[in-house]
């Protein structure tokens, strides 16, 4: 199959994050299976959501990991001209939910399948194709905790998020938490007989946008736009009525973090401060709702080296968007970004990949195949 008519097998499975996505695993496992190579399903703890994983080439010898996530943001924006869920082409431009953010990538790798399997490669390379990214990377964890039993770590993974075919070598790292506070509802002519939950919360977005402030103070990564780390209140919700005492607020919190700085540890002196409101009774709950680490690979590294002789490009120091890549390096694995499509054409109506796009990353993944053969 040519890439577009897998895109558009791929598009047309609506695997929005967050629900069941056996239906793309299965048709991606078939289509694997039928050049004879072993496909292992990983399922995640949710129970309706699975990691796939796949080989050429001899499991045991040091390879190079082709990373993409099958899941997709929703696509209820009523500004779609077409069917988001239904592959559509007009000139070079297909559009569809997911072609640049990522299926597009998935369909160049599978594309690429045929000519790679019929090659001897003296180092493998793997399809890792992980669930959830788009909820803060939740679903590649458990895929990358069982790469010492699928495989010889590997030398390297690309991560084929959209980046014009062009490697990105970091990102910031990312966190993102809940807290909801439950005071004591009342009549509003009576403050007294209450706790207002909106004027507690209201004290930790005070906080909140001061530590902002501070951030903005450095330090510093120039690579990055901005070049500082960043935290910011995503949502709030609270309040039944203007003449009823709010009895609970929940707000959302999100940092993000250049290389060298966690994540989480932007948001402590949030939770800090939410939490010391329990000595005046209210109730308060702190959710860590996901967490990645940013990337930082050298410019001079092995791999960063062979994507500029693979895409003929001088590799981009770095993005401020994140993805799975830092936690491959996490795991001890070199990593590095590069795929088809743009990223700012992800996660809005209309979604689309240029045709020469998917082209140019088949033919990536096929002379690292070719570098790979015996």
């Amino acid at each position: 199959m040519q890439a577009v008519e897998i895109l558009e097998q791929l598009v047309a499975f609506p695997s929005v994050v967050g629900q069941a996505n056996g239906a793309i695993v299965e048709w991606i496992r078939a289509y694997i299976a039928r050049f004879d190579l072993d496909v292992t399903i990983l399922p995640g703890p949710e129970g309706d959501r699975s990691n796939l994983f796949a080989t050429i080439g001899p499991k045991n010898v040091p390879g190079y990991v082709l990373s993409g996530h099958m899941d997709v943001v929703p696509a209820n924006e009523p500004e779609w001209s077409s069917d988001p869920f239904e592959l559509r082409a007009q000139a070079d431009r297909l559009y569809g939910r997911g072609t640049s953010d990522m299926k597009g990538f998935l369909a160049a790798a599978l594309a690429a399948l045929p000519e790679l399997a019929s090659r001897q490669l003296s180092q493998p390379i793997h399809f890792a194709f992980s669930y959830d990214e788009e909820a803060g990377c939740r679903g590649v964890p458990h895929l990358i905790k069982r790469l010492p039993e699928l495989c010889a770590k590997p030398e390297g993974a690309i991560i084929g998020e959209p980046s014009n075919m062009r490697a990105i070598c970091a990102h910031k790292g990312k966190a993102a938490a809940r807290v909801e506070i439950r005071g004591r509802s009342g009549h509003s002519s009576r403050p007294d007989q209450g706790l207002n939950a909106i004027h507690a919360m209201a004290e930790v977005l005070t906080d909140a946008a001061a530590a902002a402030g501070r951030l903005a103070l450095g330090p510093f990564d120039f690579a990055f736009e901005p070049p500082y780390s960043s935290l910011q209140v995503g949502t709030i919700k609270g309040g039944q009525a203007v003449n009823i005492i709010p009895d609970l607020c929940v707000a959302e919190f999100e940092a993000r973090a250049i290389a060298g700085v966690s994540p989480s540890a932007l948001l402590a002196p949030i939770k800090e401060k939410a939490e010391s409101l329990r000595s005046r009774g209210l109730q308060v709950n702190w959710e860590l709702v996901s967490e990645y680490p940013a990337l930082s690979l050298a410019s001079d590294a092995p791999l960063a080296q062979l994507l500029r002789e693979l895409t003929r490009q001088e590799p981009l120091a770095a993005v401020s968007y994140g993805t799975e890549a830092g936690l491959y390096q996490e795991a001890g694995i070199d990593a590095i970004i590069c795929g088809p499509g743009d990223i700012s054409r992800a996660h809005r109506p209309d979604e689309f990949i240029h045709r020469d796009e998917l082209i140019a990353c088949q033919s990536m993944i096929e002379a690292l195949g070719a570098r790979l053969s015996r």
